[in-house]
């Protein structure tokens, strides 16, 4: 009696831990991932330079005059004066470079840039960027890039022949700029953040907000649109901004998403979220395939006679209707496996799955939305 009573005793304490272990597992992610904090992000850089040093494969001055133009205006910057001075050189090619400025940047600090021909130059292997001033979007100059390209691809040609692999008119520096401005963001000073979602939920930002208000114990956190969770600043975490970030972001919250099927049609590739749902309905595919077989015959004339050689045509065709599929039928309220597991037993392929999830959808029992790329 004894040993029942503590089997029974064991099973019940082993039986909350099996049915969790049973049940559906959850897809966490962290805050971090889910949303990032309002004014804290890059902001794109551009400039106009030029870069010098290339083997013959720079621009041509005659075809591009902007060329012509800026290698005239920073010469006669240096003392130099070409006005009216023909000038032949290709070795040289205007171009655009672009960079990313990060949040907290400081002065002083080297972020890559990406340079890319702007021109009629055929490569800018081997060259070298000048002093290029990049701008925001405010026509500030924020950095200033220089240096020598790291050029992935390349081209070679002879006589009758050319190669080219990668693009050769595309580069890379790597620390080829130079922060000369900060932008100013006191982030210790703020009372309240926003957190901006990467995916706006309306679910979503409010399990965001549940989370933040149960680790902090008050209501600081509140959801204000599907994309923006405005949190107000406790008072033990003023002027500790960094603090209350580090663990908020870490906190684990469940994102939930809208039903959705992405299609790219070009090639053929099809996306289905996990809550894409299907009403009753009958399915069938079948496609007309006529195949067209040519075997030419040769037909010799009779020995010793007046004839020609001649090709007689031999044309066979065959035509399969596809008779062999079947009507399937697509049972209420599937889940994504069911449904793929069933459209793949019709043995069709990725192309011909589009056009049945599109009429699907127009017939209104697919409860997704469809998104072409």
């Amino acid at each position: 009696m004894r040993l029942r009573l503590l089997a029974l005793a064991c099973l019940s304490c082993l039986l909350p831990v099996l049915l969790l272990a049973a049940g559906p597992a959850l897809a966490l992610s962290r805050v971090k991932d889910l949303a990032s904090v309002e004014g804290m992000r890059t902001n794109q850089l551009i400039g106009y330079g030029i870069v010098v040093g290339l083997n013959g494969t720079g621009d041509t001055l005659n075809n591009a005059p902007f060329t012509k133009q800026s290698v005239q205006a920073m010469l006669e910057r240096l003392g130099v004066n070409t006005r009216g001075a023909v000038m032949r050189t290709a070795n040289l090619a205007a171009v655009m470079v672009t960079a990313n400025l990060p949040p907290f940047a400081a002065q002083g600090t080297r972020i890559d840039v990406t340079v890319s021909s702007l021109g009629d130059a055929k490569s800018l292997q081997g060259g070298t960027l000048l002093v290029t001033p990049l701008l925001a979007a405010d026509g500030e100059a924020y950095a200033v890039a220089q240096g020598s390209l790291a050029i992935a691809g390349f081209q070679a040609e002879g006589d009758a022949a050319k190669i080219t692999r990668g693009v050769p008119t595309n580069g890379r520096i790597a620390n080829g700029a130079v922060i000369e401005r900060e932008i100013a963001f006191k982030l210790n000073e703020q009372k309240c953040l926003r957190l901006s979602l990467r995916n706006p939920d309306f679910t979503t930002s409010k399990r965001i907000a549940a989370a933040i208000n149960d680790f902090m114990g008050a209501d600081t956190a509140e959801p204000t649109d599907p994309s923006t969770v405005t949190l107000q600043v406790p008072p033990r975490y003023q002027g500790n901004m960094i603090r209350l970030l580090t663990e908020v972001e870490q906190l684990k919250v469940e994102p939930d998403q809208t039903a959705r099927v992405v299609i790219d049609e070009r090639s053929g590739i099809i996306v289905m979220g996990r809550d894409v749902r299907v009403s009753t309905v009958a399915v069938a595919q079948g496609n007309l395939t006529v195949t067209i077989t040519e075997q030419p015959q040769v037909s010799q004339p009779a020995p010793f006679s007046n004839g020609e050689t001649v090709v007689v045509p031999r044309t066979a065709l065959k035509v399969d209707a596809g008779e062999k599929n079947k009507l399937a039928l697509v049972k209420e309220g599937v889940t994504l496996r069911e449904l793929v597991d069933g459209l793949n037993a019709l043995g069709i392929g990725p192309r011909d799955l589009i056009s049945i999830l599109q009429a699907i959808k127009a017939s209104g029992a697919l409860q997704a939305d469809i998104e072409v790329m």
